[in-house]
């Protein structure tokens, strides 16, 4: 009786593990969403900073919950490896279709933030807070355009980006390079990919939310204005989509498919 005690521990185990990448990843979204509708309702001198700081915590407690969930993922215990000519690559396991897709998106709030940076003002009429709004000459007369995505709103979010993409990118590399079959190492990569996706995808369609409100506010933008309206709206439409793919993959990888996928199955275990 008491071999058969031991034996049965490994697969109770097995059971309370199981699913537990499902639970942190669902408990990193209850609770981005919980800690974003607090910063929400913060005390701020303006209606934006709380925004910003609310999606920025809302992506990062998403890569918080998918980070643990591939950390807690059970690992085959007795898997036979076979050697495979093939190199492994971090692309081979994320999705061909929308991974480029994402990379855009990040190249483009990465631009779109150094411009604002570069381009934005305190105002005429603040002495604190440089980087909300952007001041252009309106008929001779100084006006602010805002809000703007000045160092005053960028810098959350650049630090976003900087803890959430190399944690990602290294999670990468562990899960290509790691045990597992081509399967489970495609849910996990998908999922975390998920995760920066709604951490880059929700700052986009922030950013060009605000320069919409602030190029459109008036007639003092110009032809410089209109121009740049024209270029960020399928920018945000297209962060519309891929925040709404990633966030369901998040939530159940499985559940999102990509036929360009099925080409590169590989079985290397």
């Amino acid at each position: 009786m008491g071999d058969l005690h031991v034996l049965d521990t490994v697969p109770l185990q097995s059971r309370l593990l199981d699913h537990a990448d499902h639970y942190a990843r669902w408990s990193g979204l209850a609770i981005g969403i919980v800690l974003a509708q607090q910063l929400v309702t913060m005390e701020s001198d303006d209606i934006t900073t709380p925004l910003v700081l609310a999606i920025t915590a809302f992506g990062l407690c998403a890569v918080g919950g998918v980070l643990l969930g591939d950390a807690l993922t059970l690992r085959p215990q007795e898997a036979v490896r076979t050697a495979s000519l093939a190199p492994r690559l971090i692309r081979d396991h994320v999705p061909p279709r929308m991974a480029p897709l994402l990379l855009l998106q990040a190249a483009s709030l990465v631009v779109l933030l150094f411009m604002g940076a570069a381009t934005a003002s305190s105002g005429p009429d603040r002495i604190d807070g440089a980087g909300r709004v952007m001041v252009v000459a309106c008929e001779g007369v100084s006006t602010s355009l805002g809000p703007w995505p000045g160092l005053h709103y960028s810098g959350p979010m650049f630090a976003a980006l900087a803890v959430g993409t190399p944690a990602c990118v290294w999670a990468l590399r562990r899960i290509a390079f790691g045990p597992g079959d081509h399967q489970q190492r495609r849910d996990r990569a998908w999922a975390i990919m998920g995760a920066w996706g709604l951490l880059v995808s929700s700052q986009v369609i922030l950013v060009v939310l605000m320069l919409l409100i602030a190029l459109t506010d008036g007639a003092c933008a110009g032809p410089l204005g209109a121009v740049t309206i024209v270029a960020i709206c399928p920018l945000g439409l297209l962060s519309v989509f891929t925040f709404g793919w990633s966030l369901v993959t998040v939530v159940a990888p499985r559940a999102v498919d990509d036929e360009a996928a099925d080409d590169g199955i590989f079985d290397d275990e």
